[in-house]
């Protein structure tokens, strides 16, 4: 019988974590990884594991295969916590596409639909912006409303736009390529410590992203989603949703919405998390919610010697 604790909170991540080769060492000693991206690969008619494992950084950065490469991750590393014990989380969210991360692990949703729906997800977001046209960029070091205000100056009649409020001093801006390169540069000029071009084959949560929503919203219409079993907070409006309307609709505005997970995050603090566990490929996440919010414990957990630590520090 799984026991739910109303102090933790698991949080899934999304592109930008993934990395060739990742959850290799958890595969070694849990079987339940490998058979997770058998399952995935099954859904996809490719060996997903392989390309994890030994494709190429440019092949997994594509966005329709990044997609349910870190949808499968994150849930194989959930599906391995389930095996070690009974302590379940009291709320969820995900950093964008971790958010499905979050719908499977609730119970929300089935883990072959999932995979299916990322996957196309990733297609309509290609096809909406082929590769070359748009870009992102992370901008390090500047307030939230000034970098909003040049995104607004640099557009000149193409977009550009704030669409990840990641952390405190670090927002994502997504656009046309040029407008982006023009945003980098006025950023710097505002004083920005930094700015670093992502690589992303294409530019998420921004109004280019619209016709892919559109779409996206059909495919969404043929899915099976149930109320989650754990409370999910959606980083688009940072609200849990009483409704599978209301989930869906999340869900198709996400794509062309900003992500704001700093609110996201602060808003389960206040709900009374104070252990949060990044769950699923790397420690992006937790690097972030250490500057959110610095009251509380954040933790992460991608190989055997993390989870352990992990285990440890919520049976102590």
């Amino acid at each position: 019988m799984s026991e739910q604790n109303n102090n933790l909170a698991f949080v899934f991540p999304g592109q930008g974590s993934q990395s060739t080769g990742m959850l290799s060492e958890m595969a070694e000693v849990f079987p339940i990884v490998k058979e997770t991206f058998e399952q995935a690969s099954d859904v996809l008619g490719f060996d997903l594991w392989m390309m994890v494992k030994q494709g190429s950084n440019n092949e997994l950065n594509q966005t329709h295969n990044t997609q349910p490469a870190m949808l499968a991750a994150g849930v194989a590393m959930w599906r391995v916590w389930c095996q070690q014990g009974d302590i379940r989380p009291g709320i969820v969210a995900g950093h964008s596409l971790g958010e499905y991360t979050g719908l499977v692990c609730s119970n929300a949703m089935r883990f072959e639909d999932g995979i299916s729906l990322v996957a196309e997800r990733g297609r309509l977001m290609q096809k909406a912006v082929p590769v070359g046209i748009g870009a992102m960029a992370a901008i390090i070091g500047l307030e939230d409303d000034l970098v909003t205000k040049v995104c607004k100056e640099s557009a000149a009649n193409e977009v550009v736009s704030a669409v990840n409020f990641n952390a405190p001093g670090q927002v994502v801006i997504a656009g046309h390529d040029a407008a982006v390169e023009r945003a980098m540069v006025a950023a710097k000029e505002a004083g920005a410590k930094r700015t670093l071009k992502l690589s992303v084959s294409v530019p998420s949560h921004c109004q280019l992203m619209e016709s892919a929503a559109e779409k996206l919203a059909d495919e969404l219409k043929g899915v099976d989603i149930n109320m989650p079993q754990i409370r999910l907070v959606h980083n688009v409006d940072v609200a849990v949703h009483g409704s599978v309307d209301q989930i869906r609709m999340a869900l198709k505005e996400q794509l062309f919405k900003p992500v704001r997970w700093v609110e996201s995050i602060k808003f389960m603090h206040d709900q009374g998390i104070t252990d949060f566990v990044e769950c699923g490929a790397g420690k992006v996440l937790m690097g972030l919610n250490r500057r959110i919010v610095k009251n509380a414990n954040h933790m992460s957990m991608y190989d055997p010697v993390t989870l352990d630590k992990v285990l440890e520090q919520l049976n102590g």
